[in-house]
């Protein structure tokens, strides 16, 4: 496996930005910063106007029951998260727009390959509104060709979403234990490094108990 992982740096919103030069000109690095924020900030909001009745998202600690729930994968197959049990899982949410997402892709393959011996499963869920047959050009043209990919991707639907807390960047990924608990969530672009220690994190868990059907928030399956 390849070793330590490049590290990311995003722009510091609250750092000093340079003040425009002289000639008139714009000052690039201070053009990124506000792109950025603005960007930030229209996807917030687009995705707050999109829940319904307005309520805010519920938010998942850690050592809660990962809600279940029912996907259509590329493929045309049904798969629940309840048919993980007792694997060790990585829900990683992504879109085809997310260009963070295709950093974080070849990590996730990588770590498939290494750990699903152990128990891994890594579980995609593409976010995107555009429809089955974009996700599915895409990832037959990016995904199978140039990244190999190795692990289910699922259509995702917002009531998953807004059951995993709303999802509010990505890409989001949640670790859930071989018991069906979260163990740990990252928002955004992370190092490698970070990843790989959070699914060791779900590894070493003990398989449990099946939860009820009110503790394991089952959500419908979605069409």
């Amino acid at each position: 496996m390849p070793g330590g992982s490049p590290e990311f740096n995003s722009p510091d919103v609250n750092s000093p930005v340079p003040a425009p030069s002289h000639n008139g000109g714009r000052n690039p690095l201070a053009l990124l910063v506000v792109a950025v924020v603005a960007a930030a900030m229209l996807y917030a909001g687009f995705h707050m106007a999109r829940r319904s009745g307005g309520e805010p998202p519920h938010i998942l600690g850690k050592s809660t029951q990962a809600p279940n729930f029912t996907l259509e994968s590329l493929d045309g197959k049904n798969m629940s998260l309840s048919d993980l049990r007792g694997k060790a899982v990585l829900l990683n949410f992504w879109a085809t727009w997310c260009g963070p997402c295709k950093i974080e892709t070849p990590w996730l393959v990588e770590l498939q390959k290494e750990y699903g011996s152990q128990g891994l499963q890594v579980v995609g869920i593409a976010m995107d509104d555009s429809g089955k047959d974009d996700i599915e050009k895409f990832a037959n043209e990016k995904f199978a060709k140039d990244m190999g990919v190795n692990y289910p991707v699922l259509l995702g639907k917002e009531a998953v979403g807004d059951a995993y807390g709303g999802v509010p960047a990505l890409p989001e990924s949640f670790f859930i234990g071989r018991n069906g608990k979260i163990v740990e969530r990252i928002i955004g672009l992370k190092g490698r490094g970070e990843i790989e220690d959070a699914i060791k994190k779900a590894l070493n868990t003990e398989p449990g108990a099946a939860p009820s059907s009110t503790a394991s928030a089952a959500l419908p399956a979605q069409k």
